[in-house]
């Protein structure tokens, strides 16, 4: 049987105050970053942040596209997508 394993659209909005997650924007669950968006610096902020609010390892969070772009899809590996936005929409 395969690993459960989510798909989300993310809508980055980088260089704010704090990490955080911010609701909906659309279809897209809507994360604020601290980050700037340089050198990748928002998209490691990205993967950390959701890591450590999922509580998994870094290596089971992958961007699977707009790494350049504010809207993302994700994939996070060991978690349905019901349990992906019960605990970051909360």
């Amino acid at each position: 049987m395969a690993k459960a394993a989510a798909i989300l659209d993310i809508r980055v909005i980088p260089r704010a105050p704090t990490s955080r997650v911010d609701g909906m924007r659309g279809r897209a669950i809507l994360i604020r970053l601290a980050a700037p968006p340089v050198d990748g610096a928002a998209n490691a902020a990205l993967v950390a942040f959701l890591a450590e609010v999922l509580r998994l390892p870094r290596r089971q969070v992958t961007i699977l596209s707009g790494e350049t772009s504010r809207n993302k899809r994700v994939q996070i590996d060991g978690m349905d997508e019901a349990a992906v936005r019960d605990r970051l929409l909360k």
